[in-house]
């Protein structure tokens, strides 16, 4: 017969009876030192079972788990402060761009140093002139790379790996947020690529990506477009 077999013809033990016959024979449980140990209990000097080193035993758990507990959201705090005090350093690193392609390049310099990403990108739809330092997107190709997505998009989506130019191979994951610039508007997106998967995926929030693309684009509009 098969282990599964067995132990499907297992008797059932019914923890009432057991219980009632330990009230009835308690010199079981007090004689069986063995028992005791494997139950983790003691006989204190009165002859009754101690359960003095389970409480505390407990007791020290549950301390360690709070601890833990405690542990994970002071450095989740610590985390939230650190994003925050990059992302402020980060907008003045923008407001101060002097120009259109400095502020591209405060872009690419922003996503390395502030966030560690591969790289950070401005892209402008044509017809007409594109700052330098920009790249340049045909006609419609935002709501191509955007879709259904509205405002960001986030994780890996190939087609928009040649915005990231000669890091396209580097990159294995993105953020692609959708700008309008200027007036009448021109569409355009920021995106920020990374060499980790995990980096951006489809199920994060893009709240801060998206505050950034504002920030972009109120910079952006200093200038008159070329």
């Amino acid at each position: 017969m098969s282990e599964s077999s067995q132990a499907m013809v297992q008797p059932q033990i019914d923890p009432d009876l057991v219980r009632d016959f330990l009230r009835e024979q308690p010199d079981v449980l007090r004689e069986d030192v063995d028992l005791l140990s494997d139950l983790g209990l003691k006989l204190d000097t009165g002859n009754v079972v101690e359960f003095g080193h389970v409480a505390i035993a407990r007791a020290a758990a549950a301390r360690e788990r709070e601890a833990q507990v405690r542990k994970t959201i002071e450095a989740t705090a610590e985390a939230n402060m650190s994003a925050q005090a990059q992302v402020h350093a980060a907008v003045i690193d923008l407001l101060d761009a002097r120009n259109h392609s400095d502020l591209a390049r405060r872009v690419d310099e922003m996503a390395a140093l502030r966030f560690s990403l591969a790289a950070g990108t401005v892209a402008l739809e044509g017809p007409a002139r594109v700052p330098a330092g920009w790249h340049v997107l045909v006609d419609g190709q935002v709501d191509m790379l955007m879709g259904d997505h509205g405002v960001a998009r986030m994780g890996f989506f190939a087609p928009a790996l040649g915005l990231f130019g000669d890091k396209l191979d580097t990159i294995r994951s993105m953020a692609l947020v959708r700008m309008a610039l200027w007036e009448p508007s021109r569409q355009g997106v920021l995106a920020f690529g990374s060499t980790d998967p995990e980096a951006f995926t489809p199920d994060m929030g893009s709240d801060l990506v998206a505050f950034l693309a504002r920030v972009v684009e109120r910079t952006a509009e200093r200038w008159p477009v070329p």
